[in-house]
């Protein structure tokens, strides 16, 4: 099963962020559990300087952006 984990605050691009994802998820038959990281404490642990943030599998694969579906497809098959 894969860890996601959506970094942000809460904004309206974290929330585009965490629906994008569970869409990506859905429509590839993924099984994976996404988790939003809202503590700032928590966020820099990934040395993030923008939000939102997204984390597969313990590594941070895109920041202070919100990348498009294939992006996503690609880095949930890895």
């Amino acid at each position: 099963m894969l860890n996601v984990k959506v970094l942000g605050s809460g904004c309206a691009n974290c929330k585009r962020l965490e629906q994008r994802v569970q869409k990506v998820l859905a429509d590839h038959g993924l099984e994976g559990e996404v988790e939003k990281v809202t503590d700032y404490g928590e966020m820099m642990r990934w040395n993030i300087l923008k939000t939102p943030g997204l984390v597969v599998n313990d590594v941070l694969v895109a920041s202070g952006r919100i990348p498009n579906e294939d992006e996503i497809a690609g880095w949930l098959a890895k």
